[in-house]
């Protein structure tokens, strides 16, 4: 009569849950419930000719710890590779051609001002009301807003254009008319608050810690990755597992209360079967959650159904060095929107990780679409490898025709944390304290990123391990069945 948890859900989340739940609690039966016929979820490596190609995420923040942390524990920390350390900046697509992000620039502030003042990406008229923003007040009351309302109101609309928006659609393929700054980016209101001024908390934090950002963009040296691509992860993570414990093909339509704080798994597909459960940790999709869990609480799910998701394709391209005429002086470039051109992005992934294409290549990913160019993504995958070639091929210079081209499309794989998003998880959280042995986790909630995931689905265990030490205590007749 061992306690059994049900953890549905086969991507990084549910992987690093299930993981977890055998650290802290050995004795109990861990299910793996996977609808589809692989692990892994978004994260995919393939190899092809020669080339490393990821279907999703190709690295991951150092800081916060958690998928290092992981990877340390289940041996991968000699895997573990960082960027390479020359050319650690990022390039802005600027009036058709690339210009370097102004060093320290953080995503949506500068740390920095003399890079900015330099830069010809913004105008003087641009630059001057950016430093306008050291003396203009506070924001009053805690109410959420939107990125853009936040970066216009603080620095004004041509950097919010040129910069942060290029850089923030990136991160989250998002409309930043409706992303919530409380949500994605707590760390600069937070600025707003303490210091009134973002330009004086990060001139401060770099008096405090001048050598934490030398480059431009991202933060690149707080990212890692594997050296064998993420698919490592996902199966070094599965190769822990007791083979019994994961299923394939068993998606799950339905969670139901069965007394004493136990539940019933409502299993489909080929095989329909109801599964009694100690514990339950939901590792899905927002819209997925939504429609398991009217059952256990229908605010819950109705909560869930309101989370809405972007789309994207990714296009690996793979050319000779010497078809390229730029110095891919970087790690990839951002695209705005003000550009009118017809990508998100791309990142020069051999340049930043060597390896990831054979001797005197060159592999880029192009990223296409999002919820602000979704259209796009009705286009058949060969035109949209088209498209690719061509914005790449004009603003890089590029003779001929790659010798790779490959494409994913990420269908509703982003979650939108729109205004409002924080107070709607809230709410969640309050509705599911009541019961002790079910918890959500995953990208829908708490952050988009594989350490924000990986962090989740351990946090999900943690709370309904008490519980499960609790039914393991029990005598087998007074354990509900």
């Amino acid at each position: 009569m061992k306690p059994r948890v049900a953890i549905i859900g086969g991507g990084i989340t549910g992987l690093a849950a299930a993981h977890r739940l055998r650290e802290l609690a050995p004795t109990v039966d861990v299910l793996l419930l996977e609808s589809g016929s692989r692990l892994g979820g978004v994260l995919h490596t393939t190899h092809q000719g020669g080339y490393l190609l990821e279907a999703a995420a190709d690295n991951f923040l150092t800081s916060p710890p958690a998928a290092v942390d992981l990877c340390c524990r289940l041996g991968l920390e000699s895997q573990l590779r960082g960027p390479n350390p020359s050319h650690r900046q990022a390039l802005v697509v600027n009036r058709g051609r690339l210009q370097p992000i102004p060093a320290g620039f953080l995503v949506m502030a500068p740390s920095r001002i003399r890079p900015l003042l330099t830069s010809p990406i913004l105008s003087w008229r641009g630059k001057l009301r950016a430093g306008v923003e050291y003396f203009l007040p506070r924001k009053k009351g805690d109410q959420d807003e939107s990125l853009q309302s936040f970066v216009c109101r603080r620095f004004g609309v041509e950097l919010f254009e040129r910069l942060a928006q290029p850089l923030v659609g990136g991160i989250y393929t998002a409309d930043p008319q409706r992303l919530s700054v409380e949500a994605t980016m707590p760390r600069f209101r937070q600025m707003e608050r303490e210091h009134g001024s973002l330009l004086r908390a990060l001139l401060h934090q770099r008096r405090q810690r001048p050598d934490e950002q030398r480059g431009s963009g991202a933060r690149y040296a707080q990212f890692a990755t594997l050296r064998a691509g993420m698919s490592s992860l996902v199966n070094e993570l599965a190769s822990q597992l007791p083979e019994e414990s994961v299923r394939f093909d068993s998606p799950v339509d339905g969670l139901f209360q069965a007394g004493c704080d136990r539940w019933l798994v409502s299993i489909g597909g080929r095989h329909p079967s109801l599964l009694p459960v100690d514990g339950v940790v939901v590792a899905v999709p927002a819209h997925h959650a939504a429609s398991i869990l009217p059952g256990v609480d229908a605010q819950v799910a109705h909560e869930l159904r309101q989370i809405e998701y972007a789309s994207c394709a990714v296009v690996s391209l793979g050319y000779h060095r010497d078809q390229i005429g730029h110095p891919l002086h970087g790690f990839g470039f951002v695209v705005p929107l003000v550009e009118k051109r017809l990508i998100l992005s791309c990142s020069f992934s051999s340049v930043k990780y060597p390896g990831r294409a054979p001797d005197d290549a060159v592999l880029l990913r192009v990223f296409i679409g999002g919820a602000c160019q979704a259209d796009l993504l009705r286009l058949p995958r060969a035109h949209l490898v088209e498209l690719a070639q061509r914005e790449v091929a004009d603003l890089l210079q590029i003779r001929g025709r790659p010798s790779l081209r490959h494409i994913v499309r990420q269908q509703h794989a982003m979650p939108q944390y729109h205004v409002g998003h924080g107070e709607r998880v809230a709410r969640i959280e309050a509705r599911l304290a009541r019961f002790s042995s079910i918890a959500l986790a995953g990208s829908a909630l708490y952050g988009v990123g594989v350490p924000a995931c990986i962090q989740s689905g351990e946090a999900a265990v943690e709370r309904i391990v008490p519980h499960l030490q609790e039914a393991a205590m029990a005598s087998p007749q007074s354990v509900c069945i």
